[in-house]
């Protein structure tokens, strides 16, 4: 569950982290920038457990109350945060569901805001409807998800309301 790019020769590593409220952290993935901005990311998928969900395989962290899903952008990203965050977010895209539900519901997506402090990067979790992202974008739009996509959460509603690359 690796997302491939460029990012080789020159780049840097770091550790992404989804962090609950209490302060527990899950090590989800590597993270490898490039110094012209491209990046690839390798999945830890020795914290996520298989599911089989609505008809589709799902790598899902599991918690007490919830289970947090990773959905891989399916379509084209340029995997480059020279110019802003946007691709980055996209590769962490994930959704919940009830620890005792049996299938998943498209609305509860989960898209972290990121924002760069000193070299790290925090996501500040928002609710996304994924049904948003059912049909492709149009040729060269990389970019599908607009603001009113995305809308505050309370994060002491969920389990992991932030992600940390660091």
């Amino acid at each position: 569950m690796a997302c491939l790019s460029a990012a080789a020769v020159g780049a840097e590593e770091s550790h992404v982290y989804l962090e609950a409220q209490n302060g527990t952290r899950v090590q989800i993935a590597t993270l490898m920038i490039a110094t012209d901005g491209s990046y690839a990311v390798n999945m830890n998928d020795t914290v996520f457990t298989d599911h089989f969900l609505s008809m589709r395989p799902f790598k899902c962290l599991e918690g007490p109350a919830k289970h947090w899903c990773h959905v891989p952008y399916p379509y084209e990203i340029a995997r480059n945060i020279s110019g802003d965050l946007t691709d980055l977010e996209y590769d962490f895209l994930f959704l919940w569901k009830g620890a005792a539900e049996y299938g998943i519901n498209m609305w509860n997506g989960v898209y972290y805001d990121l924002v760069e402090t000193d070299g790290s990067f925090t996501g500040t979790l928002y609710e996304l409807d994924m049904n948003t992202l059912a049909a492709p974008p149009d040729a060269g739009d990389l970019r599908p998800l607009k603001a009113g996509d995305l809308h505050e959460s309370d994060p002491d509603s969920h389990w992991l309301p932030h992600l940390i690359i660091e």
